[in-house]
């Protein structure tokens, strides 16, 4: 739990999230999923929050990266729930009374931003 906002830990985790996003899509992708007019708030927030890790302020940099991440990648979420909806025990999982509830609002919410 000590090392869990440690700040050069986190600042690799970044790192290493952007590299691979990079690696798997390519460069010229990644820039255009990150730079969309419509996603640059959150892009701003997320790289922001980076920001914030590496000035020293971890909690409140992944905060802040914690709302860009959701923002930048909210349209994923009808998709991501369908998916899991599928998986033989984790969708039985998702039909119970709470979380069924919650997914149903990630599915929903997301689709009304697309």
């Amino acid at each position: 739990m000590i090392l869990f906002f440690d700040n050069g830990l986190l600042a690799m985790g970044n790192i290493m999230f952007l590299c691979g996003l990079a690696l798997i899509i390519g460069l010229e992708r990644t820039f255009r999923f990150f730079f969309q007019r419509q996603k640059l708030k959150g892009t701003v927030a997320f790289f922001g929050g980076i920001l914030v890790v590496l000035l020293g302020f971890p909690f409140t940099g992944m905060c802040i990266e914690s709302y860009g991440f959701f923002i930048i990648f909210s349209g994923f979420f009808p998709v991501a729930v369908n998916f899991i909806r599928r998986i033989p025990v984790i969708g039985n999982l998702l039909n119970l009374p709470g979380i069924s509830h919650v997914a149903a609002k990630l599915e929903g919410q997301s689709r009304y931003n697309v």
